[in-house]
């Protein structure tokens, strides 16, 4: 056996077998994530955080080894004793079994005694959703007339499980069955597409095994967001890369009869912007580091983990799959040197493109401004913690039931810790405070509960403590206990604990948006080696950006009819969006560059424009369709993040990417480059932009 056989066969063999080895370790761990996850809101505050430090003292104070479910049953008409008896019997029998605490409250009845409510203390260590489930099955049948329903902490933790539940199986079910119709359409072969589908499905074995690792030793937070995200991101890069090198093969088989040889010329062209674009992305979520949330934090690595993931398998296993299949690949349209790499469609958008670019991108450039003036509008500010669900969600509508009969805060307790002797001076304070019920001391025998010279004042809100309103008078209260002599009051609690989330969250989005800007112009500088084009494209991404951003805010404010939305979704839409947006134009400009060393810059364009219009418009449609799957999980900042990203992707690949970018290249010349200088042989780019309008290179030259 030769060298030349054993490099051509037997190593792509090998390749093919290292990684069925891989999926067949590390693919069972996909299913495995939600094991080692955590969508408690609390584990992903700094350890700065005023909550994050009382809820670190309050197990001094009281049991927090379990959180509340409170049960609440109306009726529109007084509650008889049957019904109350209903409750406390079907409630009580749970009391003492796994997952609940030895003794529940008893069943209290409303004021207007249309209500009654029962405090159930759920563990923190068990499974909220499988506790809060048995709970919903025992009381499913009620008396007549009577309404029961479940909320609580407890119960939308179980909720918000119930929730990403379906990230294992529907969303992975959703974005494979898309990827797989979108590359049927474009290969029109029963052949590629699974071969492509084969290589993110690998990608997202080998990401999923190292994120299941780390997150199992404790190395990184994994919560449900950062998994869907995880899970779209690998279908989406790995299905974009390969589309790449699947389709400089193509036209490489057109001029190369040997197909290995074809392959190595296509993956050789390739692997320089792809890998350039992955580092970008990679760089760019890595930003994410730098937030003090945990769930931001963590989602940096474990998003770098799935685009290096994707980028191996897309330059090791899809090459060598292709390689041991050859031009079967393709079939039933097998390209050769006879069928050649028509382009007619992108050829028609060149020209168009050509002829009149400074209209085109004048333009362009007004479309998208007008969309981008509405970003304004897009509130980004936080929303109640009930408003998270899509849909009817029943801790929600408890909350609601609950509300109208009870202190709504009851049940879920804001605390302050402070300074033994200020507790009742502290209390005393807290009530003049708008919105508070209640604020006592915690006692024990009727005696303070004391531990290291610090005691522990229970406030009950008259607010429904998921609600923003219930936020602001946490900041009232931190406001008034300040004024406090020697108090050193905190003030925590699930209430505290949105608030701070959300404050920490706009002070991340501040942060870095700005930084992610910078490390992607780096990149874009460092590959193309120029200052006027990175800074263009760095530019039009953002552009792209702000149109997304601001079309959101029409259809969220209104046909959607979303109350706002969390500080976070801006932050994610641009980080993705810049990101991988920016991909698009390095694939474009990349092949720009290379074309215009032999061509010029004006015809390099063209040629780059018409060669990769195709695929790229491809691969942005695969990306926004795997992003738009994240719609399928009913949580609302989610279902804006998929379409802030999906749409922004379309504007970026299909306008940006298509007529702006193009156009401007073609009016600015040869200075795009600098402060590189164009080939020598390429001084015909000196003429005119009008010059030869119109003219394009022969398809099949237009390799």
């Amino acid at each position: 056996m030769t060298s030349r056989h054993l490099l051509r066969v037997v190593l792509p063999a090998v390749l093919v077998l290292i990684w069925l080895a891989i999926a067949g370790v590390t693919g069972p761990l996909a299913g495995k994530l939600a094991s080692v996850s955590s969508n408690d809101a609390s584990s992903f505050l700094p350890a700065s955080a005023e909550s994050t430090k009382v809820a670190e003292e309050l197990p001094n104070f009281t049991d927090t080894d379990y959180f509340p479910a409170i049960v609440v049953a109306e009726k529109d008409s007084a509650m008889t004793p049957q019904d109350r008896a209903f409750v406390a019997d079907t409630v009580g029998r749970f009391a003492g079994t796994p997952g609940f605490a030895e003794r529940f409250s008893p069943a209290v009845p409303s004021a207007d005694g249309l209500a009654v409510q029962m405090f159930v203390p759920v563990s923190t260590d068990g499974k909220p959703k499988e506790q809060i489930g048995e709970l919903r099955d025992a009381l499913a049948n009620p008396p007549p007339g009577v309404t029961v329903a479940i909320t609580g902490p407890a119960a939308q933790a179980a909720d918000l499980s119930k929730a990403f539940a379906g990230i294992d199986g529907i969303l992975l079910l959703v974005a494979g069955i898309v990827v797989l119709l979108i590359l049927i359409v474009v290969y029109r072969s029963p052949i590629l597409p699974f071969v492509v589908l084969f290589s993110a499905i690998f990608a997202l074995a080998l990401a999923s095994g190292a994120v299941y690792g780390l997150a199992k030793s404790g190395t990184l937070e994994l919560n449900g967001q950062s998994q869907g995200i995880l899970f779209i991101l690998v279908f989406g890069a790995a299905t974009d890369y390969a589309l790449l090198l699947v389709a400089r093969y193509r036209e490489s088989l057109a001029d190369e009869p040997d197909a290995r040889t074809a392959l190595w010329a296509a993956w050789r062209a390739t692997l320089p912007p792809i890998a350039a674009s992955a580092t970008t992305v990679i760089l760019g979520v890595l930003c994410l580091m730098l937030s003090d949330l945990n769930s931001n934090r963590s989602l940096g690595p474990i998003a770098a983990i799935g685009i290096a993931a994707s980028l191996l398998a897309s330059i090791t296993f899809l090459p060598a799959a292709l390689a041991l299949i050859g031009r079967v690949a393709f079939w039933p349209k097998v390209p050769t040197a006879e069928t050649g790499a028509s382009h007619r469609i992108w050829q028609r958008v060149a020209a168009f493109v050509s002829r009149s670019p400074r209209k085109v991108w004048a333009g362009t450039l007004v479309v998208l401004v007008i969309g981008a003036a509405f970003a304004p509008m897009f509130r980004a500010d936080g929303v109640s913690t009930d408003d998270f669900f899509l849909g009817e969600v029943e801790s929600v509508t408890g909350a609601q039931m609950h509300a109208r009969h009870f202190d709504a805060g009851s049940g879920t307790p804001t605390w302050i810790i402070v300074d033994e002797g200020s507790a009742t001076a502290v209390a005393e304070k807290t009530r003049t405070v708008d919105g508070v019920a209640s604020a006592e001391v915690l006692t024990a025998d009727m005696t303070p509960v004391t531990h290291d010279g610090r005691q522990a004042v229970q406030v009950t809100l008259a607010d429904d403590p998921n609600s923003l309103v219930a936020q602001d008078t946490v900041v009232a209260i931190r406001d008034a206990v300040e004024t406090v002599p020697n108090a050193d009051a905190i003030v925590g609690g699930g209430t505290a604990v949105d608030l701070d989330t959300r404050v920490t969250a706009q002070h991340d989005r501040n942060l870095i948006i700005p930084i992610v800007l910078v490390v992607v112009l780096i990149v874009l500088i460092v590959l193309l080696r120029s200052l006027v084009a990175p800074l263009l494209l760095l530019a039009t991404t953002v552009l792209s950006f702000g149109t997304a951003l601001g079309v959101g805010a029409l259809l969220f404010n209104g046909p959607f009819g979303f109350p706002g939305a969390d500080p976070v979704v801006p932050l994610f839409a641009f980080v993705f969006l810049v990101a991988l947006g920016i991909d698009y134009n390095i694939f474009l400009m990349t092949r720009a560059r290379e074309e215009a060393h032999k061509h010029g810059t004006r015809d390099g364009m063209i040629r780059a424009l018409t060669s990769t219009g195709g695929v790229i418009s491809a691969a942005g449609l695969v990306l926004a369709a795997t992003f738009s799957a994240l719609a399928v999980i009913p949580l609302m900042f989610l279902a804006q993040i998929a379409f802030l990203v999906a749409f922004g992707v379309l504007v970026d690949t299909l306008i940006v990417r298509s007529l702006l970018v193009p156009a401007l290249t073609l009016d600015i010349g040869p200075r795009i480059w600098w402060p590189g200088k164009p080939d020598p042989d390429t001084a015909r780019d000196d003429r005119s932009p009008a010059e030869g309008d119109g003219v394009l290179p022969d398809p099949s030259d237009a390799r």
